[in-house]
């Protein structure tokens, strides 16, 4: 019996705690995207990944990271009216400047109330083994995300966000990368429902 109890201790021990590390720099948010009761906004989101060269598995971070957009603004409930199209370009080509977007969205009828760009940089699992944590892991997402006022044509975020999910002895796969970008989004775009 002393046995098992030191066994089972020492597995709780071993499978660790996962907590959720959140890093921006940028111009952020002031207040939530939209609120629930409001009344409900249209958005126009640009979405693409810009990878880095040796980036592993391309096309199911992708399909991922679509997913989680997807999600997350389906559960948004104060976003009445939604388009979400791919960035121009692939690979590290440059992402389109405000007005670009912005005259872009002009021509759709009627213009929606929000233009947002969202670049996904990372999007997966890691795995660090050695001193001086024997392993850590988990997920993690990076985004660049810029919000912009079609009415006014102002800018209302402009943000880089490193989001990660794990800790000591946390290792994750791929199966939760389209919860993680959910998150991630949540972070940045409901920052007042985060804290």
């Amino acid at each position: 019996m002393l046995f098992r109890s030191a066994v089972g201790l020492s597995c709780a021990a071993l499978l660790g705690c996962a907590s959720t590390k959140v890093d921006t720099s940028g111009s952020a948010l002031r207040e939530p995207l939209c609120q629930a009761g409001a009344e409900k906004l249209s958005a126009l989101v640009y979405w693409g990944p810009r990878w880095r060269p040796d980036q592993k598995e391309p096309a199911l971070r992708e399909a991922a990271a679509l997913r989680g957009i997807e999600d997350f603004f389906a559960g948004a409930g104060c976003i009445g009216a939604l388009d979400i199209r791919r960035l121009p370009g692939e690979g590290l080509a440059e992402v389109p400047s405000d007005e670009q977007l912005l005259q872009s969205a002009a021509r759709m009828a009627p213009p929606p109330d929000r233009v947002l760009a969202i670049v996904v940089r990372e999007l997966g699992p890691v795995l660090k083994i050695g001193a001086p944590v024997l392993v850590e892991g988990g997920t993690e997402v990076v985004l660049e995300v810029r919000i912009l006022d079609m009415r006014t044509a102002a800018s209302m975020a402009n943000v880089r966000t490193h989001w990660r999910n794990g800790g000591t002895f946390v290792v994750k796969g791929v199966k939760s990368l389209e919860q993680d970008m959910s998150a991630a989004l949540a972070a940045v775009l409901m920052p007042a429902a985060d804290r």
